[in-house]
């Protein structure tokens, strides 16, 4: 079954541009773009109304691509025009990254807006994902993001920079409330919905978010204190939280990626 789910929101122009986009790829670059997906502020639910459209993709090269010593690059990168970015990771490279703890993969199958992909390969990979993944580096991932997010947020004074240190650290409240889940959502206000917060807080995320939604620069200023007082404590309590741990037995691990990641290549191999 097709994907597609794009927001009336979002200008109908830029979105034929990345539908052409996508597919003068898939043409010049003889692959399959497998799931295609927004993966900046427009899915993280705090656009600016001048933000960018930044359109991520998994895709599957040939089979042939896969059984030479001289691999080709495991990215494929487009120019910058104008507010459009497009680019994306070849399967091999997104499967590495996500036994790896990387959490960006993770975040692209649970975007809310999607330009094109595969039902079954977005859940199958999404079933993978929370067999493999583990949450604690993917926490950490998170805890180590946030925090160089909040540093930039203090020392510019940027209202605008709170966002990208109050989205990881809803995510580690998220995966705190949720202790059987790795994978939590990328969308804030789905986070805040699925979690137990003080009014103030959401009170106080709410008219950020407007403000965000209507104003081009925010400019700059001390964030809320209920926003600064989340971000710190969750930030701290994550540490103990989520602490490293020696690494797992990744035999089994490995046998589950590489036996998914071969069924999408050859399927991809014989319809080629």
């Amino acid at each position: 079954m097709a994907l597609r789910a794009i927001p009336d929101s979002m200008d109908p122009t830029v979105v034929r541009s990345i539908d052409d986009e996508l597919a003068r790829i898939e043409r010049d670059y003889r692959v399959s773009v497998r799931l295609a997906i927004e993966s900046g502020s427009r899915a993280w639910g705090f656009p600016s109304p001048d933000s960018d459209y930044d359109c991520r993709f998994v895709y599957v090269a040939s089979l042939d691509s896969y059984l030479t010593p001289w691999r080709e690059r495991d990215v494929i990168e487009t120019p910058l025009v104008g507010l459009l970015d497009v680019n994306g990771w070849d399967l091999t490279k997104a499967l590495r990254l996500l036994v790896n703890g990387n959490a960006v993969l993770i975040e692209w199958l649970m975007s809310p807006i999607v330009y094109r992909g595969d039902a079954n390969f977005r859940q199958d990979l999404r079933d993978l994902a929370n067999r493999v993944a583990d949450r604690n580096k993917v926490a950490r991932h998170y805890l180590h993001l946030g925090v160089k997010q909040w540093e930039l947020a203090e020392h510019h004074r940027s209202l605008k920079k709170v966002f990208y240190s109050l989205r990881p650290a809803m995510a580690l409240r998220w995966l705190r409330e949720h202790p059987d889940a790795a994978v939590a959502p990328m969308h804030l206000p789905t986070l805040l919905e699925q979690c137990e917060l003080p009014g103030d807080l959401v009170a106080s995320v709410a008219e950020l978010t407007e403000l965000k939604s209507r104003t081009r620069e925010m400019g700059g200023g001390e964030p809320p204190r209920p926003i600064a007082t989340f971000i710190t404590a969750e930030f701290a309590s994550a540490v103990d939280a989520f602490p490293k741990t020696p690494d797992r037995d990744m035999d089994q691990v490995k046998a589950l990626t590489a036996e998914f990641f071969r069924g999408e290549a050859m399927t991809v191999g014989a319809a080629g």
